[in-house]
């Protein structure tokens, strides 16, 4: 991959199809000494990333916190925590990444912040300080419980009590994450300092956590109780009582339009983009309003697959309700399969699966959908969710819900670099997490040197995929198909709707158009989700395409007959 020319690296709509890799940096690669992750350990690993074809990593937050939630309760928004390094250390990764043609996402946890932040230890002090009214602070009822039903996505009342101040303060994630008051405009007006902070050392985007939670709303009204079997749960365990309820006053409130297009316009002063995590019951509309119109952010990212189901039709009608929604707006979506909250999808998906088949199939159908995409660290090594005894689970989300839901240590295990035991290249002394035996076989040094492995062909898929303008940016068309069969159209260039990019990289793989050509580009892709051959007869004649790297099993005539995990891609007239 080129680097990037400072004068381009900011190019309009580069983030459009495009495919992000998320580091958990805990658990990517230790270079101190202590058993966790850091910068330097990034940067020194950044030749690996590039070397698949991504675009852009995304950075999960390094921000000072005493790591109640692991970095996500931020105590300074303009540091880094000696844990991970020092500022001096995130500019060299910087620099790197930008040299190797990578962009840099980072983490912006804005909806709250941790209960060690400054302005938090001030707020809570009195009701008359500076920042009294930075936070969301309501008083008791006359009964002396709280505000209102509003529960937290962790489990019990999203209240706490501060005898200081004798009011409630509320937290939708842990006590120890109180909720910023966006409805006090200098909370609204620092939050987008501490952004410029980091557009200012050079990053080319952001990811922003939970931000469909910046606003409340100010009559504290209940939340009604949830329908079953009309609300989305992608995102929280049975048995946690934030799924008694449905969410409408708690969170994904209008007013936070209005803050989007605050965050849009200082973005534009540097050229920087967006993707926004939702994590709602209506997910999908709420990703494409947060997206549309070209004032918000630019893409958002939500968890409508990050189910148990693994079918046709659920992937299907995930990717057809958004399109829908996106009709009148024109919004875009950033889709994921894994990342540092879920089961590994080679785990929740495959449920014993162990055929490297499969999680090459995996990224192929997922980066075939309309809309960018994120992998997350190790999916490119097909790893299976890591295996955490309970005496070493961190995780505060698993231990409450234990034994019915593990948390979510399983998926942040270190990262396997070489096969050597016990600790695989991550680290020279026991790591936070244990090393899980399993993924020493998977280490990126054996696959590197396996040219059927997951990994050798990620390096050959995705950049592929890139040099096609249809399965980048082109338009969607799915075929009605019986299970196991995913069979869908992607099509860019003259006579198809949709944006279409100016100009595109350098070089083509074979069969596939280079973007910026004349013409149209119309392809069909054909996934078969499952463990036994199958049979297909494609919707129209079409000509096979090379280069892809699965194993697209046997076309005669119009019959295509697929291989266990197989997939197809033709270019169709």
């Amino acid at each position: 991959m080129p680097a990037l020319d400072p004068d381009d690296r900011r190019a309009a709509e580069w983030w459009r199809g495009a495919a992000i890799y998320q580091i958990y940096p805990r658990s990517f690669q230790d270079t101190n000494g202590d058993g966790v992750g850091d910068l330097p350990g990034i940067t020194a690993h950044l030749s690996h990333v590039a070397g698949l074809g991504v675009d852009a990593i995304w950075i999960s937050p390094f921000f000072p916190s005493p790591m109640k939630d692991f970095g996500y309760d931020v105590s300074n928004y303009r540091d880094v925590d000696p844990t991970f390094g020092t500022l001096a250390d995130f500019d060299r990764l910087v620099v790197e990444a930008h040299r190797l043609g990578l962009r840099v996402l980072i983490d912006q946890v804005l909806s709250h912040s941790s209960d060690q932040h400054a302005w938090f230890k001030e707020s809570r002090l009195n009701r008359t300080n500076d920042k009294a009214d930075w936070y969301v602070w309501a008083d008791a009822r006359p009964d002396g419980s709280p505000p209102n039903n509003w529960q937290s996505v962790f489990g019990g009342s999203a209240w706490s009590w501060e005898p200081r101040r004798r009011q409630y303060f509320l937290h939708n994630f842990l006590e120890s994450q109180p909720d910023l008051n966006f409805h006090h405009e200098p909370v609204q007006a620092q939050l987008l300092e501490e952004v410029r902070f980091w557009m200012e050392r050079g990053v080319d985007g952001f990811r922003f956590d939970a931000c469909n939670f910046h606003f409340h709303d100010k009559r504290l009204r209940n939340n009604p109780p949830a329908r079953p079997g009309k609300v989305e749960l992608t995102s929280v365990r049975e048995g946690n009582p934030y799924g008694l309820q449905i969410h409408r006053y708690d969170k994904s409130r209008p007013e936070n339009l209005g803050f989007l297009q605050r965050l849009r316009t200082l973005m534009n002063e540097f050229g920087a983009m967006s993707v926004g995590e939702v994590g709602d019951e209506g997910a999908l509309a709420t990703m494409a309003e947060y997206s549309a119109h070209g004032d918000k952010l630019h893409m958002a990212y939500g968890f409508s697959l990050f189910t148990e189901e693994f079918s046709a039709e659920r992937i299907r009608s995930v990717v057809q309700e958004f399109e829908k929604h996106i009709r009148r707006g024109g919004g875009w979506g950033c889709w994921s399969l894994s990342n540092h909250d879920c089961v590994r999808v080679v785990t929740r998906w495959g449920k014993g699966v162990d055929d490297p088949a499969f999680a090459k199939l995996l990224v192929a159908m997922l980066g075939s959908l309309r809309g960018s995409f994120c992998i997350y660290q190790g999916e490119e090594l097909g790893l299976p969710e890591g295996e955490v005894p309970f005496d070493r689970l961190i995780d505060p989300y698993g231990i409450a819900f234990w034994p019915d839901y593990k948390g979510r240590d399983g998926c942040r295990t270190p990262m396997p670099w070489t096969p050597e035991r016990p600790r695989g290249g991550f680290s020279a002394v026991e790591p936070w997490l244990p090393m899980s035996p399993g993924h020493l076989d998977r280490s990126v040094a054996t696959q590197a040197a396996d040219p059927d492995s997951v990994l050798r062909f990620y390096r050959r898929f995705l950049p592929w995929r890139k040099a096609s303008e249809a399965l980048c940016r082109g338009t969607i068309h799915f075929y009605k198909t019986a299970e196991p069969i995913l069979a869908l159209r992607r099509e860019a260039g003259a006579g198809a709707e949709g944006h279409l990019p100016q100009a595109g990289p350098k070089g083509a793989a074979q069969g596939v158009r280079r973007e910026g050509e004349e013409g149209q580009e119309r392809l069909l892709a054909v996934f078969n989700l499952s463990p036994n051959p199958v049979q297909y007869t494609l919707p129209a004649p079409v000509q096979p395409l090379e280069g892809h790297g699965l194993d697209a099993g046997r076309l005669n005539g119009r019959d295509l007959h697929l291989p266990p995990w197989g997939g197809f891609f033709g270019r169709l007239a």
